[in-house]
């Protein structure tokens, strides 16, 4: 019973982190832009600025004082370093969507929605088992499918301030009616264009989102199933990728944004937001749970969180449509079904008994990496 409470304890902070990391990086990206759109670089380089001291400093420290099981090896180090590229291109394509003008009330459920799939259609295709996809599958994908487009229709949107919205006067004659016309025409491309990049960043999110997973598994196994040296690896890549980037690319093309206080200290939340969640499934594992539930509860809490959270925020609790709330759950419940009725591998043979030949050597043997914490008696 103790067991289950830190388990249900452990996920529900992933779920709530997560779904709180979306509307928060949204706030610093707001507050940190001198122009109409969201800022994106500054915004970015807070959030891996909270993933390296929570993904890097902090597994260090551990590692030192209390060690874990498990070895560095070159294999495990790879797939968890590119693990954290995918976490981290995946935290860019957020920025991007809003920078485009998406509102995390549907970019979260798009992305949460998607991710899943992306997820286990790699996991099918790593395992091999294509041909065992089931019916029950395919009619969660629909629902994700369907959900999602309901989602994007039917979202509510701020109206204009002080009643009716402006009506544009009639132009004197044809004239001075063209600029109007080609005004408008141009307004109606910009915003199509706009939500065209809107999809494809939540695209490009979802299929990094939906990969980081898999790969970060095949990174963990490799290094014994340690915990904190893959947290670490990924630490590295966000540190890498949105801390060490984006000031080169702010010095070749400017952007209309600075660091303000408040800005900074969301964006940092949002980026603490987000490791701590990945914590919070790594302890939800370790007290036993396990991925066929503690994944679909995750994905489809998330979402709920984060578009219950921006709808108070933005005032549009009134403005919310029954489509609206239909288009959510079915993308909610056709990603819990995806996750839980994709296809399985069989059980995993017995390991081999471990010779030269079979067996990575761990970096650093026979003992682990030097002051990194390796297996303690």
């Amino acid at each position: 019973m103790r067991s289950l409470l830190f388990i249900i304890a452990s996920f529900s902070v992933t779920i709530l982190s997560w779904g709180l990391y979306v509307p928060m990086l949204r706030w610093g990206q707001v507050a940190m832009t001198l122009d109409e759109g969201p800022a994106r670089w500054r915004p970015f380089m807070c959030v891996g600025i909270a993933y390296f001291l929570i993904g890097v400093l902090l597994p260090i420290a551990l590692l030192r004082l209390r060690g874990e099981r498990g070895q560095w090896t070159s294999k495990g180090i790879v797939f968890s370093l590119l693990g954290g590229a995918l976490g981290a291109l995946g935290a860019l394509g957020i920025i991007l969507a809003i920078n485009f003008g998406g509102k995390p009330l549907y970019v979260a459920p798009l992305v949460f929605g998607s991710a899943p799939v992306v997820n286990s259609f790699l996991t099918i295709y790593l395992a091999g088992k294509s041909r065992d996809i089931g019916s029950v599958f395919i009619a969660g994908l629909v629902m994700v499918i369907l959900g999602s487009v309901t989602v994007l229709m039917f979202h509510p949107e701020s109206r204009p301030r002080g009643g009716e919205a402006p009506v544009a006067e009639e132009p004197a004659d044809a004239q001075a009616a063209a600029p109007a016309r080609r005004s408008t025409a141009q307004a109606v491309g910009a915003r199509a264009g706009n939500f065209a990049l809107q999809l494809l960043s939540i695209a490009m999110v979802a299929v990094c989102w939906g990969s980081y997973g898999p790969t970060l598994h095949k990174g963990q196994a490799a290094m014994a199933n340690s915990r904190l040296r893959p947290l670490l690896c990924v630490g590295l890549s966000y540190f890498v990728i949105a801390v060490c980037v984006p000031p080169i690319i702010l010095a070749l093309r400017p952007e209309a944004s600075e660091f303000t206080f408040s800005g900074t200290m969301w964006s940092l939340l949002a980026g603490a937001a987000g490791a701590i969640g990945a914590l919070g499934i790594i302890m939800a594992f370790n007290f036993g749970g396990k991925p066929l539930y503690v994944m679909p509860l995750v994905f489809g809490g998330a979402p709920v969180v984060a578009t219950l959270t921006s709808t108070v925020a933005e005032g549009l609790l009134g403005e919310v449509g029954p489509m609206f709330l239909a288009g959510l759950i079915l993308v909610i419940a056709g990603a819990a079904m995806v996750l839980v009725f994709a296809p399985k591998g069989g059980p995993h043979p017995a390991p081999a008994p471990a010779t030269a030949n079979t067996v990575e050597k761990p970096i650093g043997a026979p003992g682990n990496a030097p002051g990194l914490g390796g297996d303690r008696p």
